[in-house]
């Protein structure tokens, strides 16, 4: 397709051509023209695009047309780069001579190798722009015997609604199969007492079969069953190892540092043997058993009554395994099919309307076949269909009739088309991702990012766009989301493709976008099929050797060798980058090369002019090649978890338009560059270290170089608090003002001061909108003044606060859910002071005054933990006046979770927070009063808790 960038080339046709070529170009005769030339025709193509992708899938000349369309159209967006980017290098470099003194004075002599290499740029790029008009003119002047439709404009993204996301949790028409598959899981088997028993769900693309392996995998009854579960998706291409140390994984919470097969598979024995376990294995699509058997031995420890549930399209794949039994899902009834669509398109509509559409809604609703799939993805995109015509113009669509011919999914189709433009190329970017991946919504917006996709929406930022492009695929079901309960921020979120909205979207791209697994005729294979490919994902397995060089793919946009090294280990030969690799992709917009075992970057790097996205993560580096400064396109640098890197650039401070800079958990960094302070479109900055006094402190970050960066969102990490040597330093990093971030941890290690400096903690003042903060290694005995000022505050952690003897009252913040102490072994008592004194009456108001929704002590707490609290004596909940009476405010009126360990000296916990709180789990563990209290079950004190749905001790 070539719309995914034409709008793109028009506005860096409008922004770069008017604005800056044309001011170096105007000596090259006749290039005002060229430039209109191109505008005009680009916009006349622009304007039938939509009836022309439609009128593809039918056409094969159609088809062939905006081939040759989107290869000019690429070739116009690499020249635009190529001539930015020089631009840019040349801007930053008089930036960089006009900041040093005696550098000034040769700005004013005009060098002329500087002026003839000008003078050569201008009439490369003068002939670029030549060629490519000649050959777009020859593409436009063959559009009119086609006769498209002319569309001009299109719609922007549909807005998400509060209420928009609809919940379709509930699975229809699967009672019986649901009931069938639990039995199976549960009995024996006919065969007395065999290890292993395998079951099979067996059907096509779209019908469920994951879906239903996830209801019965979360049944109660199965839990109680099996006291070892386990889920893996398989999918394709099948890795033996990979698949290995995810099951590992999955029941040990961490992946092994293991890289042979069989040392695997060992720890695998070992960790089920004697144990009955469920494994689901989902997607599994390899009938080659010689690859499989090792993995279903090393399962045959496990106890007698274990189970494997397998869920394939391929009835061939459970015959291979052996299957005890084999459910062959079919369709939905007419009946589920039209609940699970209404559900989705008559969300948020009045009676009225539904009346109208019912009718044709039930016909539209048959043409899903009984697909949960098809009911999902066309309910979804009925949901934005407002008159009776657009409904009709859904039903007889001839869209519906393509399933044989092409292979496609209809109701994807129909949908797919109905997005507006800008959305429709960040969907089908998503065929860059391996089958079943697991994509990150915020590293997915940072990619579109570097593709151009993205224009910056009316809060001037880029990435906002990204997030309303996102809730309209999710919204038009075209993503499965899902959110970590724990972190609660965008970030967090993880997004999955069904494989049927994975092939379309490999469909769109098929002639750019490439998936291959790394193996010895990579080479053959990618210069016999991929000489114009503009998106290429190597997978690459155990052993196999990192590609030296890639040849015949000079015109890539996306680079990503995909591995699954989860930790560095030691480092080999077959992991080593040759400087060759980056030769010949200069048109690269983005490189990822995560989780690659390496450890060093060839200086080559700077060879890749373009690159706006470059991830390194999950590798052993001990430092960067300074060469990778020169990137100044660069938008996005991630090194999470390099855990060896020991300092970044020093030249970092000339990517000017580095906006994610991501370089948490990199432990053995010590210090920062000076430069990160003087990033202006900095938005990530995951870590900010601070360091003693040293020989070049003038070129390290202190604690004021935090001052200018107002535009960081999200989380940061500062470390070294404890450096900084009085208030007035604190002060300088204005933390304040930095009103978008959402998450901030604050860490005083090292303690130089005795008993730490509370004038320190007090200047630091931050933002009242921050959501979650992390204090630790805080040697104050008494906790920041401004912390109770936190009104937006919803999850608090205070850990390592040896000194701290008392709490100020945080049962004031009015948001807050979730509070952690942990190791504060100075506290001896918790009594009244956290709720805000004695006098409880009244301390929580609304515009002056006691209000009934106010008169609470932590109206919103759900989630209480204690660990470490060595020194602990005593839970004091008692108000001056005996307790909770009519006009007292209520004490955590919402707590639901409460978890205590290593508290060797509490031994008794309230009774008003044991009956006046509707807590339902209650986790104690290593802490010998209250176990002896508890763990017998009888007398007094069991029944304050046995009302306690969920009671764990130990």
């Amino acid at each position: 397709m070539s719309d995914p960038i034409l709008s793109a080339v028009l506005t860096q046709l409008g922004s770069i051509l008017e604005t800056q070529i044309r001011q170096e170009l105007k000596l090259v005769v006749g290039v005002d023209k060229d430039i209109e030339n191109l505008k005009t025709t680009l916009r006349s193509i622009e304007a039938v695009m939509v009836d022309a992708e439609k009128k593809q899938v039918k056409d094969k000349s159609v088809e062939q047309w905006l081939q040759r369309l989107q290869e000019v159209v690429y070739d116009m967006d690499d020249v635009l780069n190529e001539w930015n980017s020089a631009l840019l290098k040349t801007e930053t470099r008089e930036l960089e001579d006009s900041a040093t003194p005696h550098k000034k004075v040769c700005l004013f002599i005009s060098s002329p190798c500087l002026c003839f290499s000008r003078v050569a740029r201008r009439r490369d790029i003068a002939l670029k722009i030549q060629v490519i008009n000649r050959n777009l003119d020859l593409i436009a002047g063959e559009k009119d015997r086609y006769k498209f439709t002319t569309v001009t404009g299109y719609e922007g993204p549909v807005r998400a609604k509060t209420t928009s996301f609809v919940d379709v949790a509930k699975v229809r028409g699967r009672d019986g199969d649901e009931a069938t598959l639990v039995d199976q899981l549960l009995m024996q088997g006919s065969r007395g007492m065999r290890p292993l028993h395998t079951i099979s769900i067996v059907g096509m693309g779209g019908i469920g079969k994951t879906t239903l392996a996830q209801l019965v995998y979360r049944s109660e009854q199965v839990k109680a069953h099996f006291p070892t579960m386990s889920w893996v998706c398989v999918s394709e291409p099948f890795d033996d190892l990979r698949v290995a140390k995810a099951i590992v994984e999955s029941l040990e919470g961490s992946a092994p540092n293991l890289f042979e097969l069989e040392t695997v598979l060992g720890r695998l024995r070992d960790r089920i043997k004697g144990q009955k376990f469920l494994l689901v294995l989902d997607d599994v699509w390899t009938e080659d058993y010689e690859r499989l058997e090792p993995l279903i031995s090393s399962l045959s420890s496990g106890a007698p009554g274990s189970k494997v549930l397998v869920t394939t399209r391929n009835e061939r794949v459970a015959q291979m395994m052996e299957s005890s039994y084999l459910l062959r899902l079919g369709e939905l009834t007419e009946e589920d099919c039209w609940s699970l669509f209404s559900q989705l398109a008559f969300s948020e509509r009045s009676q009225k309307d539904i009346q109208e559409l019912k009718d044709i809604g039930m016909r539209i609703a048959s043409k899903c076949k009984g697909l949960p799939l098809a009911a999902k993805t066309i309910g979804s995109l009925m949901r934005f269909k407002t008159s009776l015509q657009d409904w009709k113009n859904v039903l007889e669509s001839d869209m519906w009739d393509l399933e044989a011919e092409k292979g496609i999914f209809p109701p994807l189709l129909l949908s797919y088309y109905d997005l507006p433009l800008p959305v429709k190329r960040c969907f089908s970017y998503c065929a860059i991702f391996p089958q079943d991946y697991e994509i990150e919504a915020d590293n997915l917006i940072k990619l579109w990012m570097a593709q151009g996709y993205l224009s910056a929406n009316g809060t001037g930022e880029m990435e906002a766009t990204g997030r309303e492009y996102l809730n309209t695929l999710v919204m038009r079901s075209f993503f499965q989301m899902k959110k970590d309960k724990d972190k609660g921020r965008d970030n967090a979120t993880r997004l999955k493709m069904h494989d049927m909205v994975l092939d379309l979207a490999r469909y769109l791209r098929k002639n750019e976008s490439y998936v291959m697994e790394v193996d010895g005729r990579l080479v053959h294979r990618i210069n016999s099929s991929c000489d114009k490919a503009r998106h290429l994902t190597l997978i690459r397995s155990e052993d196999v050797h990192f590609p030296l060089s890639i040849r015949n793919v000079g015109k890539l946009h996306t680079f990503w060798v995909q591995s699954f090294y989860d930790s560095p280990p030691i480092v080999s030969e077959v992991d080593r980058i040759s400087p060759d690799l980056f030769d010949g992709l200069g048109h690269l917009k983005a490189l990822d090369l995560s989780r690659n075992r390496l450890c060093e970057l060839s200086e080559e790097i700077d060879k890749l002019t373009n690159l706006r996205y470059l991830n390194l993560s999950h590798n052993p580096f001990w430092e960067l090649p300074e060469t990778v400064c020169d990137l100044y396109n660069l938008q996005t640098l991630k090194l999470v978890a390099c855990d060896h890197l020991r300092q970044v650039p020093k030249g970092i401070g000339k990517l000017r338009n580095l906006r994610h800079l991501e370089i948490d958990r990199t432990g053995s960094l010590r210090t920062l560059p000076k430069g990160i302070g003087m990033l202006p479109s900095l938005q990530t900055l995951t870590k900010f270290v601070l360091a003693g006094v040293t020989d070049g402190e003038e070129t390290i970050c202190t604690i004021g170089d935090l001052s200018s960066l107002n535009q960081l969102h999200g989380c940061l990490r500062i470390e070294g608090l404890g450096y900084v040597a009085n208030a007035d330093q604190a002060e300088k990093a204005q933390l304040k003002n930095k009103k978008h971030l959402a998450e901030l941890h604050l860490d005083f290690n090292p303690q130089l001061q005795a008993g730490g400096r509370t004038d320190v903690a007090d200047a630091l003042q931050l933002c009242s909108d921050l959501q979650t903060l992390h204090l630790s290694f805080y040697g104050g005995a008494r906790l920041p003044v401004w912390m109770t000022s936190l009104n937006n505050l919803r999850k608090l952690r205070l850990q390592d606060c040896p000194n701290c003897t008392t709490l100020p009252p945080l049962g004031r913040l009015a948001s807050l859910e979730n509070l952690c102490l942990e190791n504060m072994h100075g506290l001896k008592l918790i009594g009244t002071e956290l709720f805000g004194g004695p006098d409880l009456g009244g301390c929580m108001q609304t515009n002056g005054a006691p209000s009934t929704a106010a008169l609470a002590i932590f109206p919103k707490l759900k989630k209480l933990k204690f660990a470490g609290m060595s020194s602990w004596e005593k839970w004091d909940m008692t108000c001056k006046d005996g307790g909770a009476k009519e006009g007292n405010p209520s004490i955590m009126p919402y707590l639901r979770y409460l978890k205590l360990s290593d508290c060797s000296k509490l031994n008794t916990l309230p009774d008003h927070l044991l009956e006046k709180t509707p807590i339902r789990k209650l986790y104690i563990h290593n802490c010998p009063p209250l176990q002896q209290q508890y763990q017998k079950r009888i007398g007094e004190h069991w029944r304050k808790i046995s009302h306690i749905s969920r009671v764990r001790i130990s």
